[in-house]
């Protein structure tokens, strides 16, 4: 039995490393169905189940996350931003407003569902010019991001102040997911050289 992430983020991948060494990394390469009858705080919880799944249906044996996260300004979702126009205009609407993030984590096994959350952190941006924008962008680092920003660079540069956990806003609610691992494994797992 081993214990697998179904995202080739390597921010998520980070992030459980600081939980166990012991894990194997497997993109799920689905392509996203989303039902237009979820509702933005479900949307990240689906999301993930369909990526656990399909690598859960590959590796039954072992231990599946999957995880998705979304950035709603209301019940507007920003996904991650097609090209620059489109990062720039996301970031315009977070300019001084607060947003929400959503992470969706599934736990899988033998192709069904273990165990799912669905994490919230409140985000609040600083009002943002358009020189502060332009030089952002410049960076590239908004593109592969959801509200096309990421508060663990530059990006952070933006935030007045958060309520949650940060590292929800990053990606993968960290804290939660090793208490889920726990649940699901028993306490002292991640002590053991193997799984």
């Amino acid at each position: 039995m081993g214990l697998i992430l179904a995202s080739h983020s390597p921010r998520r991948k980070e992030l459980l490393e600081r939980i166990t060494p012991c894990f194997s990394v497997v993109d799920s390469q689905v392509e996203e169905r989303r039902d237009p009858a979820w509702a933005v705080d479900e949307l990240p919880r689906q999301l993930a189940l369909q990526k656990a799944l399909a690598v859960s249906c590959r590796f039954p044996k072992d231990w599946v996350i999957g995880a998705d996260t979304i950035v709603a300004l209301g019940d507007t979702v920003l996904g991650k931003p097609r090209d620059a126009a489109d990062a720039a205009a996301m970031l315009r609407q977070l300019s001084g407003r607060t947003h929400l993030v959503y992470t969706g984590v599934v736990f899988c096994r033998g192709g069904k569902a273990a165990l799912s959350f669905v994490q919230r952190t409140e985000v609040e941006f600083y009002p943002l010019s358009e020189t502060q924008i332009r030089q952002y962008l410049a960076t590239g680092e908004p593109f592969d991001k959801a509200g096309a920003y990421g508060i663990q660079g530059a990006g952070g540069l933006f935030v007045k102040g958060i309520h949650g956990d940060y590292c929800n806003v990053v990606g993968f609610p960290l804290a939660r997911v090793s208490r889920a691992l726990d649940r699901l494994l028993g306490e002292g797992w991640q002590r053991r050289q193997t799984l």
